[in-house]
Protein backbone atom coordinates (compact mmCIF):
# COMPACT_ATOMS: atom_id res chain seq x y z
CA UNK A 1 0.00 0.00 0.00
CA UNK A 2 1.49 3.59 -0.62
CA UNK A 3 0.76 5.11 2.94
CA UNK A 4 0.84 9.30 4.10
CA UNK A 5 4.20 10.83 5.31
CA UNK A 6 2.67 10.42 8.81
CA UNK A 7 2.00 6.54 7.92
CA UNK A 8 5.59 5.94 6.72
CA UNK A 9 7.36 7.71 9.90
CA UNK A 10 4.84 5.40 12.37
CA UNK A 11 6.03 2.17 10.01
CA UNK A 12 9.59 3.23 10.40
CA UNK A 13 9.09 3.57 13.92
CA UNK A 14 7.44 0.79 14.55
CA UNK A 15 10.26 -1.33 12.68
CA UNK A 16 13.30 0.07 14.31
CA UNK A 17 11.61 -0.35 17.91
CA UNK A 18 10.78 -4.19 16.31
CA UNK A 19 14.21 -4.86 15.49
CA UNK A 20 15.42 -3.85 19.16
CA UNK A 21 13.19 -5.72 20.87
CA UNK A 22 14.01 -8.66 18.59
CA UNK A 23 17.61 -8.47 19.48
CA UNK A 24 16.38 -8.32 23.43
CA UNK A 25 13.99 -10.95 22.71
CA UNK A 26 16.63 -13.46 21.73
CA UNK A 27 18.35 -13.17 25.53
CA UNK A 28 15.27 -13.49 27.12
CA UNK A 29 15.64 -17.28 27.13
CA UNK A 30 19.22 -17.30 28.99
CA UNK A 31 17.18 -15.07 31.84
CA UNK A 32 14.68 -17.30 33.13
CA UNK A 33 16.77 -18.82 35.63
CA UNK A 34 16.07 -15.45 37.42
CA UNK A 35 12.46 -14.00 37.56
CA UNK A 36 13.33 -10.64 38.65
CA UNK A 37 16.60 -10.56 36.66
CA UNK A 38 14.26 -11.55 33.43
CA UNK A 39 11.80 -8.69 34.30
CA UNK A 40 14.45 -6.15 34.47
CA UNK A 41 16.05 -6.59 31.39
CA UNK A 42 12.40 -6.48 29.55
CA UNK A 43 12.09 -3.33 31.54
CA UNK A 44 14.92 -2.29 29.76
CA UNK A 45 14.28 -3.29 26.81
CA UNK A 46 10.53 -2.03 26.57
CA UNK A 47 12.22 1.81 27.60
CA UNK A 48 14.39 1.43 25.08
CA UNK A 49 11.84 0.35 22.61
CA UNK A 50 10.12 3.74 23.58
CA UNK A 51 13.19 5.75 23.29
CA UNK A 52 13.23 5.04 20.17
CA UNK A 53 9.63 5.45 18.92
CA UNK A 54 9.95 8.64 20.58
CA UNK A 55 13.12 9.83 19.00
CA UNK A 56 11.56 9.11 15.44
CA UNK A 57 8.06 10.57 16.13
CA UNK A 58 8.78 13.87 17.48
CA UNK A 59 12.32 14.44 15.68
CA UNK A 60 9.52 13.94 12.36
CA UNK A 61 6.62 15.78 14.00
CA UNK A 62 8.21 17.83 16.90
CA UNK A 63 4.58 19.44 17.00
CA UNK A 64 2.54 16.37 18.01
CA UNK A 65 1.06 15.26 21.24
CA UNK A 66 2.74 12.03 22.83
CA UNK A 67 0.71 9.68 25.05
CA UNK A 68 2.85 6.18 26.21
CA UNK A 69 2.77 3.17 28.37
CA UNK A 70 6.20 4.35 29.82
CA UNK A 71 6.75 7.79 29.51
CA UNK A 72 3.60 9.24 30.22
CA UNK A 73 2.87 12.71 28.48
CA UNK A 74 3.46 15.15 26.48
CA UNK A 75 0.95 18.43 25.18
CA UNK A 76 2.46 19.36 21.76
CA UNK A 77 2.02 22.67 20.22
CA UNK A 78 -0.40 21.25 17.88
CA UNK A 79 -3.25 20.23 19.82
CA UNK A 80 -5.30 18.56 17.87
CA UNK A 81 -2.87 16.13 17.15
CA UNK A 82 -1.34 12.84 19.35
CA UNK A 83 0.76 9.83 19.15
CA UNK A 84 -0.38 6.78 21.54
CA UNK A 85 2.59 4.43 21.70
CA UNK A 86 2.73 0.89 23.73
CA UNK A 87 6.17 0.09 22.71
CA UNK A 88 5.68 -3.15 23.89
CA UNK A 89 1.98 -5.05 24.15
CA UNK A 90 2.48 -8.40 25.59
CA UNK A 91 5.04 -7.84 28.23
CA UNK A 92 4.48 -11.06 30.14
CA UNK A 93 4.73 -13.40 26.53
CA UNK A 94 7.57 -11.28 26.14
CA UNK A 95 9.10 -12.39 29.51
CA UNK A 96 8.27 -15.94 29.27
CA UNK A 97 10.37 -16.09 25.70
CA UNK A 98 6.82 -16.15 23.60
CA UNK A 99 6.97 -15.18 20.20
CA UNK A 100 3.35 -13.16 20.76
CA UNK A 101 4.02 -9.16 21.09
CA UNK A 102 3.54 -6.29 19.35
CA UNK A 103 4.73 -2.29 19.09
CA UNK A 104 1.21 -0.24 18.56
CA UNK A 105 1.85 3.25 17.63
CA UNK A 106 -1.53 5.35 16.78
CA UNK A 107 -2.09 8.99 15.62
CA UNK A 108 -4.50 10.76 16.90
CA UNK A 109 -6.32 13.82 15.28
CA UNK A 110 -9.19 15.71 16.84
CA UNK A 111 -10.40 13.17 19.18
CA UNK A 112 -10.17 10.61 16.07
CA UNK A 113 -7.81 7.85 15.56
CA UNK A 114 -7.03 8.04 11.92
CA UNK A 115 -3.97 6.01 11.56
CA UNK A 116 -2.03 3.04 13.44
CA UNK A 117 0.85 0.20 13.41
CA UNK A 118 0.99 -3.20 15.09
CA UNK A 119 3.97 -4.50 14.61
CA UNK A 120 4.24 -8.02 15.22
CA UNK A 121 8.44 -8.31 15.19
CA UNK A 122 9.10 -11.82 15.98
CA UNK A 123 6.31 -12.78 13.01
CA UNK A 124 7.33 -9.65 10.62
CA UNK A 125 3.88 -8.83 10.71
CA UNK A 126 3.05 -5.19 9.97
CA UNK A 127 -0.53 -4.50 10.54
CA UNK A 128 -1.85 -0.84 9.15
CA UNK A 129 -4.72 1.40 8.34
CA UNK A 130 -5.15 4.73 8.05
CA UNK A 131 -9.03 6.40 7.65
CA UNK A 132 -10.32 5.94 4.50
CA UNK A 133 -7.39 3.81 2.75
CA UNK A 134 -8.24 1.10 3.86
CA UNK A 135 -6.38 -1.92 6.96
CA UNK A 136 -3.33 -3.85 5.34
CA UNK A 137 -1.14 -6.82 6.64
CA UNK A 138 2.31 -6.69 4.73
CA UNK A 139 1.00 -6.21 1.40
CA UNK A 140 -2.07 -7.93 2.02
CA UNK A 141 -5.36 -6.07 2.04
CA UNK A 142 -7.21 -6.65 5.54
CA UNK A 143 -10.57 -8.18 5.47
CA UNK A 144 -12.92 -9.41 9.25
CA UNK A 145 -14.13 -12.67 8.78
CA UNK A 146 -17.27 -13.31 6.89
CA UNK A 147 -18.69 -15.86 9.44
CA UNK A 148 -22.55 -15.21 10.03
CA UNK A 149 -23.07 -17.97 13.15
CA UNK A 150 -22.12 -17.38 16.62
CA UNK A 151 -21.65 -21.34 17.13
CA UNK A 152 -19.24 -21.40 13.99
CA UNK A 153 -17.09 -18.20 15.56
CA UNK A 154 -13.92 -17.52 18.03
CA UNK A 155 -13.59 -14.91 20.19
CA UNK A 156 -10.40 -13.20 21.48
CA UNK A 157 -10.40 -11.52 25.08
CA UNK A 158 -7.94 -10.65 28.03
CA UNK A 159 -8.68 -12.61 31.25
CA UNK A 160 -7.95 -11.04 34.88
CA UNK A 161 -4.83 -12.06 36.57
CA UNK A 162 -3.48 -11.08 39.87
CA UNK A 163 -6.02 -10.31 42.20
CA UNK A 164 -7.68 -7.84 39.32
CA UNK A 165 -11.47 -6.76 40.53
CA UNK A 166 -13.11 -7.76 37.02
CA UNK A 167 -12.54 -11.15 37.19
CA UNK A 168 -16.17 -12.21 38.38
CA UNK A 169 -17.58 -9.90 35.76
CA UNK A 170 -15.31 -11.97 33.01
CA UNK A 171 -16.25 -15.12 34.32
CA UNK A 172 -19.60 -14.27 33.98
CA UNK A 173 -19.05 -13.33 30.06
CA UNK A 174 -17.59 -16.82 29.42
CA UNK A 175 -20.33 -18.62 31.11
CA UNK A 176 -23.13 -16.67 28.84
CA UNK A 177 -20.47 -16.69 25.42
CA UNK A 178 -19.10 -20.26 25.34
CA UNK A 179 -21.92 -22.72 25.18
CA UNK A 180 -22.82 -19.85 22.14
CA UNK A 181 -19.40 -19.95 20.16
CA UNK A 182 -16.88 -22.29 18.91
CA UNK A 183 -14.43 -21.26 21.30
CA UNK A 184 -12.17 -18.44 23.20
CA UNK A 185 -8.95 -17.35 22.91
CA UNK A 186 -6.60 -15.83 25.46
CA UNK A 187 -3.11 -14.91 24.20
CA UNK A 188 -2.06 -11.99 25.75
CA UNK A 189 -1.64 -9.11 23.40
CA UNK A 190 -4.72 -6.56 23.41
CA UNK A 191 -3.12 -4.81 19.65
CA UNK A 192 -2.81 -8.25 18.40
CA UNK A 193 -6.09 -9.54 19.20
CA UNK A 194 -7.98 -6.67 17.59
CA UNK A 195 -5.55 -6.90 14.42
CA UNK A 196 -6.41 -10.54 14.18
CA UNK A 197 -9.75 -9.57 14.02
CA UNK A 198 -9.26 -7.28 11.38
CA UNK A 199 -7.29 -10.27 9.40
CA UNK A 200 -10.69 -12.47 10.01
CA UNK A 201 -8.28 -14.76 12.49
CA UNK A 202 -11.20 -14.35 15.12
CA UNK A 203 -14.68 -13.62 14.51
CA UNK A 204 -14.58 -10.86 17.25
CA UNK A 205 -13.04 -9.79 20.52
CA UNK A 206 -13.85 -8.03 23.89
CA UNK A 207 -12.10 -6.53 27.00
CA UNK A 208 -12.31 -4.60 29.72
CA UNK A 209 -9.07 -2.80 32.00
CA UNK A 210 -7.28 -1.54 29.05
CA UNK A 211 -5.53 1.73 28.02
CA UNK A 212 -5.62 4.19 25.09
CA UNK A 213 -2.38 2.62 24.14
CA UNK A 214 -3.96 -0.92 24.14
CA UNK A 215 -6.55 -0.68 21.59
CA UNK A 216 -5.90 2.85 20.16
CA UNK A 217 -4.19 1.21 17.00
CA UNK A 218 -6.46 -1.57 16.53
CA UNK A 219 -9.66 0.71 17.13
CA UNK A 220 -8.83 2.01 12.87
CA UNK A 221 -7.20 -1.45 11.77
CA UNK A 222 -10.46 -3.12 12.91
CA UNK A 223 -12.84 -0.44 11.34
CA UNK A 224 -10.95 -0.29 8.00
CA UNK A 225 -10.82 -3.54 7.93
CA UNK A 226 -14.71 -3.43 7.83
CA UNK A 227 -15.58 -4.49 11.50
CA UNK A 228 -17.34 -2.74 14.14
CA UNK A 229 -16.04 -1.83 17.33
CA UNK A 230 -17.65 0.07 20.00
CA UNK A 231 -16.94 0.81 23.69
CA UNK A 232 -18.70 -2.22 26.08
CA UNK A 233 -20.72 1.23 27.35
CA UNK A 234 -22.84 2.33 24.30
CA UNK A 235 -22.51 5.35 25.44
CA UNK A 236 -19.33 5.90 26.96
CA UNK A 237 -15.76 6.32 25.04
CA UNK A 238 -13.61 3.47 24.18
CA UNK A 239 -10.16 5.21 25.12
CA UNK A 240 -11.37 6.82 28.22
CA UNK A 241 -13.90 3.68 29.11
CA UNK A 242 -10.83 1.33 28.45
CA UNK A 243 -13.17 -1.43 27.45
CA UNK A 244 -14.29 -2.55 23.69
CA UNK A 245 -16.09 -4.82 21.85
CA UNK A 246 -15.84 -5.59 18.09
CA UNK A 247 -16.69 -7.77 15.26
CA UNK A 248 -17.75 -8.68 11.84
CA UNK A 249 -21.31 -6.44 11.22
CA UNK A 250 -23.20 -9.81 10.58
CA UNK A 251 -22.81 -11.46 14.31
CA UNK A 252 -21.70 -8.17 16.02
CA UNK A 253 -25.18 -7.22 18.00
CA UNK A 254 -25.66 -10.89 19.01
CA UNK A 255 -22.12 -11.01 20.39
CA UNK A 256 -22.11 -7.65 21.94
CA UNK A 257 -25.61 -8.73 23.43
CA UNK A 258 -24.16 -11.15 24.84
CA UNK A 259 -20.67 -10.11 26.34
CA UNK A 260 -22.62 -6.99 27.77
CA UNK A 261 -24.97 -9.05 29.63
Amino acid sequence: MVGSANLNVMIKAARKAGRSLVKDFREVENLQVSMKGAGDFVSRADIAAEAIIRKELLEARPTYGWVAEEGGAIEGKDPTRRWIVDPLDGTTNFLHGLPHWAVSIALEHKGEIVAGVIFDAAKDEMFVAEKGAGAWMNDTRLRVSGRHRMIESIFATGLPFGGRPELPNTLQELARLLPACAGVRRWGAASLDMAYVAAGRYDGYWERQLNAWDMAAGIVIVREAGGLIQPMDPKGHILDDGAVVCANEAIFDSFAKVVRG
